[in-house]
């Protein structure tokens, strides 16, 4: 296809639900070898606009074939670390001064650039994480959108600049929001081009410079993402990258010259960060962080049974359960517990599972050993107390002996206060609980340490209208075939973790995020 053609093939979002995306295929079957044809090459970190091999290198397995390395990367040293950091302390003067028109400008720039790269960005996904085709086009679909949003938020905002009253006629006041310095973004492998440039971006639109360190599993789409951002114009220094694990990571969150932290990962990380960085030094610091959910969902006496089932396939297992925003617990009302469960069981079963690069692929490995073993912990804490209903096991045998591929798993007939019905596990793994009464259903969903996404399934206007006025977490979906707990888009739906899904009160992919890589400054000038 050529690029004309290109361009008119249809959007792939995480709402969409039967339409013809043969010609989004047929690029991807092109894309998609010539990338894997790629695997294997050295990955350099990238300071200061130039590439840097400081610290020892690794090999980042392809997860749905484990005996094949996605490339070398270098976990930087703390030498590195520190060119990075002071790398971007360097250039933010000029890039605070260049002001938000031309920052916007080069933003801008970078999602047209994406936006044409987007497949072999996709493909690369792909291969990294394990995402399906539609998943992993659907993300990079968002990056672009998340860049033109936000830089459209900070257009439609003048830059966060306003005129306040005057005391007196001779004085002039102006509120403005202005940057704070060096961001820390880190990153991690479930969405590592959404969540990365999400991060990044409103660091960047907002003035400050970035040191960016990618999930290990995400070096490979952590560099296509610096190497846009250079293309697109972004000055040295302003964006630099540095991979390696949590130990970089602290390394970074402890330098002194970073001056605020942008994270998404598990909520003991996130907390770590928060206590430690947030609260350390003279002063504190900010720290905006996304810790993952427990997310609930209730299907009502009323509710359309058939609509229930596709959103929670899709929540539950889509990306193998591998999402913060994963439907891992549903609350079924006493009457509809048996049809629920018959048709839940039997479309589980027909998920396909496997590589995926083949089309009709809905579930592609776990991430690592350690996803595995969690899994395995996971069936044998459901085993000691009766409660595996479907799934349960580890797949063997021609594909799945390169990767860890798991069943989905549905797990009922738990104690109420068993553990699964609490932790977030992150694995194609949901949990049932049966109930009478949707008001005392919802306080056993809140009764949890996360309050990220919820979702409900009715026909009651009542049940909703509780729902909505009772919920704790921050983003709620009712009567979704598309999800039921998952599918944030960018300027549709915002994204904000309560209680320990989050530290702000004010979530991505929303207007009030970009503000709050800002602090205000008032400034009253008598004429």
């Amino acid at each position: 296809m050529n690029g004309d053609a290109v361009s008119r093939l249809p959007r792939v979002t995480y709402s969409n639900l039967y339409e013809d995306f043969s010609g989004v295929n047929t690029v991807l079957d092109r894309v998609i070898p010539e990338v894997k044809g790629r695997l294997g090459r050295e990955h350099a970190n990238l300071i200061d606009g130039k590439d840097n091999r400081g610290g020892e290198t690794y090999l980042a397995p392809c997860p749905v074939d484990r005996s094949k390395s996605l490339g070398t990367f270098f976990k930087a040293s703390s030498t590195a670390v520190e060119l990075a950091v002071e790398a971007a302390k360097r250039a933010y003067p000029n890039w605070r001064q260049i002001g938000w028109q031309k920052r916007v400008e080069i933003a801008e720039r970078a999602a047209a650039l994406l936006e044409i790269q987007k497949f072999e960005v996709a493909a690369a996904c792909l291969l990294e994480v394990g995402k399906s085709r539609m998943e992993a086009i659907g993300e990079v679909e968002e990056a672009i959108d998340i860049i033109r949003f936000y830089s459209s938020e900070l257009a439609l905002n003048g830059g966060f600049a306003r005129a306040m009253k005057r005391a007196q006629e001779r004085e002039e006041t102006i509120d403005v929001l202005r940057p704070y310095g060096v961001f820390a973004v880190i990153a991690p492998f479930n969405f590592p081009v959404a969540l990365s440039i999400g991060m990044s971006i409103c660091a960047l639109l907002a003035g400050n410079t970035v040191v960016f360190k990618p999930s290990p599993m995400g070096g490979m789409t952590g560099r296509l993402i610096a190497n846009c951002f250079m293309e697109a114009g972004f000055p040295e220094g302003v964006f630099n990258l540095i991979n390696g694990d949590n130990e970089t990571g602290a390394a970074l969150v402890a330098h002194p010259g970073i001056d605020g932290v942008a994270f998404t990962g598990s909520h003991a990380v996130g907390m770590s960060i928060m206590r430690g960085f947030g609260t350390s030094g003279a002063h504190a610091k900010p720290v905006l962080a996304e810790m993952g959910g427990k997310n609930p969902t209730y299907v009502g006496a009323s509710a359309n049974i058939d609509i229930a089932i596709s959103g929670m396939l899709r929540s539950a297992f889509g990306l193998q359960g591998q999402k913060c925003s994963a439907g891992s617990v549903v609350f079924l009302h006493e009457s509809v517990k048996v049809e629920f469960m018959e048709k839940i069981e039997a479309a589980a079963r027909a998920l396909k599972i496997g590589d995926p690069y083949v089309q009709d692929v809905f579930m592609g490995p776990l991430i690592n050993e350690s996803a595995r073993d969690r899994f395995l912990r996971a069936v044998e804490q459901a085993k000691a107390a009766d409660g595996i209903v479907c799934g349960g096991a580890l797949l063997t045998g021609s594909v799945y002996d390169n990767g860890y591929f798991a069943q989905p798993t549905i797990v009922a007939n738990l104690p109420d206060d068993h553990i699964l019905h609490r932790n977030e596990l992150f694995l194609p793994f949901l949990t049932v609980r049966i109930f009478t009464d949707l008001g005392d259903a919802i306080a056993r969903g809140n009764a949890v340490p996360y309050g990220l996404t919820a979702g409900i399934y009715t026909e009651d206007p009542d049940e909703l209208e509780l729902f909505l006025d009772t919920v704790e977490a921050g983003v709620l979906y009712a009567n979704r075939a598309s999800g039921a707990t998952t599918g944030a888009w960018p300027g549709i739906q915002t994204f904000c973790g309560w209680k320990g899904s989050g530290t702000g009160s004010k979530g991505g992919l929303g207007s009030w995020y970009l503000p709050q890589f800002l602090r205000e400054q008032s400034r009253t000038i008598m004429r």
